[in-house]
């Protein structure tokens, strides 16, 4: 079992649409999302790194710096993702599903313990990640319900990998405070 660094944030829907988003640690974001798939968010904070979020599909988050650095999340449920190698994992402390995440993990619950299965890849080839994005778009349009997800809770463990969807609703300009954690 994985012991990561945990550490909660909370967002705030600005009035133009974007997050801020603020860790317990003293990091800030300032969040946007990008396109009309809804599957990509710019950032940058205020230690002056910046980037994009891409949500590639079965829950694997790509985090791409201004450099060109990539680095892999997952999301693991209950408003939790998962980085790196375990290193720390991001608690969602607005939603509902991160507060139940927590609440339970105080419990000593199991099920929310962290495995080497949960652990996102250390590096993805060009034909891995577009075969994530696939994958992601056929479910999409096989759900019939025009994309929404699994009610922006992170996946909060209710349904299957098809009920995830990062809280994002396709092709709509509404935010939930599970954006890629």
């Amino acid at each position: 079992m994985i012991r990561p660094r945990e550490i909660g944030y909370s967002d705030e829907l600005l009035a133009d649409g974007s997050v801020h988003r603020r860790y317990e640690d003293g990091l800030e974001e300032w969040r946007r999302r990008e396109g009309s798939s809804g599957g990509l968010a710019r950032w940058h904070d205020n230690r002056n790194a910046s980037g994009t979020d891409e949500l590639l599909g079965n829950r694997i988050i790509k985090r791409t710096l201004a450099d060109g650095t990539v680095t892999y999340a997952r999301d693991i449920g209950y408003g939790r993702t998962l980085w790196g190698r375990g290193e720390s994992v991001t608690v969602n402390r607005t939603s509902f599903g991160g507060r139940m995440g927590v609440m339970l993990t105080g419990l000593g619950v199991a099920g929310l313990a962290i495995t080497a299965t949960q652990l996102p890849p250390l590096s993805m080839s060009p034909e891995e990640e577009e075969e994530l994005r696939r994958q992601d778009r056929s479910q999409s349009s096989s759900s019939g319900d025009s994309g929404s997800g699994g009610g922006g809770e992170g996946g909060g463990g209710e349904g299957g990998p098809d009920d995830w969807d990062a809280g994002w609703d396709h092709g709509e300009d509404t935010w939930s405070d599970d954006d890629f954690g």
